[in-house]
């Protein structure tokens, strides 16, 4: 009995140190672009069993997880669950922003030292070379030394290069003029040969070439509001915002109707699994990564808003686009040998004008009158001086310069101009709070609140001297139709947390965590190191 004993325990402890040995083959990060976490379940009822009911309910669904810094934008959004931190850590503070340095606005993934791969534009003149941070991807090529496989894959180029990192293998991205992916040479020198065979399928035009119309009939549609609102923008050269919806491709939008189509899900599906099969993904004896961002979803949100017949069947279709790609998964790379995690970049407001009628508190700011008014009023105290130059993503950027030109009081001019600005900007409509430079920097980065979100989006040397949060249902636009996003309400950060397959075990939770938390949870279930930026914890529920 002893011995049966011993040889029990023996093959236990063989079998228990094989599993810790057992890597995933393949990670596929899935970000959706601008998904509320409210459309899991609000569209719960008309989805499939494997899409993402799927990842709910046979994974681990994390319920109450959130951005927790400010502004809520596409660049940020991948680029902190990639690197598990904050834009005051990884820099990339918004899609967009005003170099202090250039003197003029800069684009996050812009970079003029690179050409494009695939196409003779400007649309590949881009890398990762502003984010500070090495992501999660970056940490597993390091790992293996080179041997994983990192390949980034969407619409947006942003959306490819950033979750892809430093040392990815490639990022492919959509150019609306040729209709094709394209890529930069940060990667290589020339697109690999299954890349052109799938851009030489000419999908675009077969897409364009039917209309999209709903999935299901539209009076089954009660989750949503009436097709025919007027809080919805055109979509596509179409004359009103209904459904069925008809395209044309021509020579001065090429194929970027397509972005404005469920159907370009399909089509980046499609090449999610190209992807696969072209680089072997998951056949090595390496862990391997596939980012992929689907990006349309936030090309029709903010043209119709959160409540539309078009963002609901949007999601119908982009479920049955998870259902392929886990059963595609499941069939190449093996059911159990491959790890899945699903999150968003930032989630919507409702429309701000859909909520004044409807007697809710809302509003819309206008950024270029207010920065009019400002300079108008600073000229009382500083006739001489413009002192603005710029106001973007809720910050002021002074004009520095201007006060070496009486250095023996440019410091307490610096102060007067800040307190100033504070208070106009209080006193204008929609604006909740005002932090200037010297207070943020000082704070500390696990402040709570809304000064906490602040303080997580602001990068000492990047960003602005001043910056402002606007009231809840309140975001800078021109338009009434549409939405957008960007503000540290819950609206615009509670989004999806799912994680599926290999080493997850199945359950919910609904304590809250931060995107940042993420990455270092892959860094457990992956035996790696964390991110260089990163602040993140992981997810101590997947482990207990």
């Amino acid at each position: 009995m002893t011995k049966k004993i011993a040889a029990f325990f023996f093959t236990m402890f063989v079998v228990v140190c094989y599993a810790q040995e057992q890597r995933p083959k393949l990670v596929v990060g899935i970000m959706v672009d601008q998904m509320r976490y409210e459309y899991l379940e609000r569209f719960y009822s008309k989805y499939s069993n494997d899409g993402f009911k799927r990842l709910m309910n046979d994974g681990f669904n994390l319920k109450n997880a959130h951005y927790n810094y400010v502004p809520t934008y596409t660049g940020p959004g991948h680029s902190s669950v990639y690197t598990g931190t904050t834009p005051a850590i990884h820099g990339i503070i918004g899609n967009d922003w005003y170099d202090k340095n250039l003197k003029k606005g800069v684009n996050c993934v812009n970079d003029p030292t690179r050409e494009s791969v695939g196409v003779q534009s400007e649309e590949g003149h881009v890398s990762p070379w502003r984010l500070l941070s090495s992501t999660i991807t970056d940490e597993l090529k390091l790992a293996t030394q080179k041997r994983s496989k990192v390949i980034g894959i969407s619409i947006k180029d942003r959306g490819a290069v950033l979750p892809a990192g430093h040392m990815a293998d490639a990022a492919y991205w959509y150019e609306d003029a040729s209709g094709t992916f394209i890529s930069s040479t940060f990667y290589l020198t020339k697109l690999p040969q299954w890349v052109d065979v799938f851009n030489k399928k000419g999908l675009p035009a077969k897409y364009l070439s039917q209309p999209w119309n709903t999935l299901y009939p539209i009076e089954q549609y009660v989750e949503s509001s009436p097709d025919d609102s007027p809080y919805e923008q055109r979509l596509g050269g179409n004359k009103k915002p209904v459904f069925p919806y008809k395209y044309e491709v021509n020579a001065k939008t090429g194929y970027g109707a397509l972005t404005a189509t469920p159907f370009c899900n399909d089509f980046l599906t499609e090449f999610a699994l190209a992807a696969v099969d072209g680089e072997k993904l998951g056949q090595g004896d390496y862990t391997d990564f596939l980012a992929i961002s689907y990006s349309t979803t936030d090309r029709i949100g903010h043209a119709m808003g959160p409540n539309s017949v078009e963002v609901e069947d949007v999601y119908l279709r982009l479920d049955k686009n998870i259902e392929n790609l886990l059963n595609q998964l499941d069939a190449k790379i093996g059911k159990g040998n491959y790890l899945v995690f699903l999150s968003a970049d930032h989630a919507v407001a409702d429309v701000a004008q859909y909520l004044k009628d409807s007697k809710m508190p809302a509003g819309y700011f206008n950024d270029s009158a207010v920065e009019s008014n400002l300079r108008e009023f600073l000229k009382k105290y500083f006739p001489e001086r413009d002192l603005i130059q710029n106001i973007s993503n809720g910050q002021v950027f002074f004009n520095n310069d201007l006060f070496q030109t009486n250095p023996r009081n440019s410091g307490v001019d610096f102060l007067i101009a800040s307190e100033l600005i504070s208070k106009f900007l209080l006193a204008v409509d929609g604006v909740a709070n005002v932090y200037t430079e010297n207070v943020l920097r000082q704070a500390r980065y696990d402040e709570e609140g809304l000064k906490g979100m602040v303080i997580r989006g602001y990068n000492a040397k990047r960003s602005g001297d001043i910056a402002f949060v606007l009231e809840p249902g309140w975001y800078s636009s021109s338009q009434i139709a549409g939405a957008t996003h960007g503000s540290p309400y819950a609206y615009d950060t509670h989004v999806p947390m799912l994680f599926y397959g290999a080493g997850v075990r199945k359950g919910s939770s609904v304590r809250y965590h931060p995107v940042t938390d993420i990455a270092p949870t892959l860094s457990m279930l992956l035996r790696i190191k964390f991110p260089s930026g990163c602040t993140g914890q992981p997810v101590a529920e997947l482990f207990e």
